[in-house]
C-alpha cells in the first residue's frame, strides 16, 4: 500500500459535478491518496491507518489524533504506476478492483475505529480532487 499524505486546510472530491466529500475550509486535516498493490492486506491497511493517524505533522508537532483532525481518503491506483522504462506507465503493480476496493474501505474503517472523522471519494469514479496544502507538507508512506 502506498499513501501520499498531505496536511491541508481544505480539500474536496467532486464526482459528476457534485461534491461527495470534503474537509471544510480553514480547518486543519489530512488528505490521503491511497494506492493498493497485489500483496496488500487488511492488517497492513490497519497498520498504515494507525501510523498516519498518529503521525506528528500538524501544527505544533501534533498528530491528527491529538486534535481530532478530519481525514479525506481518495483511492488512487496511479500511485502504483511505473514509468521507469517508457513514456507509458504500467499499472501492473496496482491491485484489481475486487482486491483494492475492500482494502481502501478497510483503511478508512480502521481510521474511524481510531476515532477519525473520515470522508472518502468514490472508488473507481473519475474524481476531481482539490486541496489547499498547508506548509506545504506532503509525506509518502508505504506498508
Amino acid at each position: 500500500m502506498r499513501a501520499v499524505v498531505q496536511r491541508v486546510t481544505q480539500a474536496a472530491v467532486e464526482v459528476d459535478g457534485e461534491v461527495v466529500a470534503r474537509i471544510t475550509p480553514d480547518s486543519q486535516g489530512l488528505l490521503v491518496l491511497l494506492g493498493v498493490g497485489h500483496e496488500d492486506d487488511a492488517a497492513g491497511a490497519a497498520a498504515l491507518a494507525g501510523r498516519i493517524w498518529r503521525m506528528r505533522i500538524l501544527d505544533g508537532e501534533r498528530s491528527a489524533s491529538d486534535i481530532g483532525a478530519p481525514v479525506l481518503v481518495v483511492s488512487q491506483f496511479t500511485l502504483l504506476g511505473d514509468a521507469r522504462r517508457s513514456r507509458r506507465p504500467s499499472w501492473s503493480a496496482a491491485a484489481p478492483r475486487p482486491v483494492a476496493e475492500p482494502l481502501v474501505d478497510a483503511f478508512a474503517e480502521a481510521l474511524r475505529d481510531l476515532g477519525a472523522e473520515v470522508a472518502t471519494g468514490h472508488f473507481g469514479a473519475h474524481m476531481r480532487v482539490s486541496s489547499v496544502n498547508d506548509g506545504p507538507v506532503t509525506i509518502l508512506m508505504e506498508t
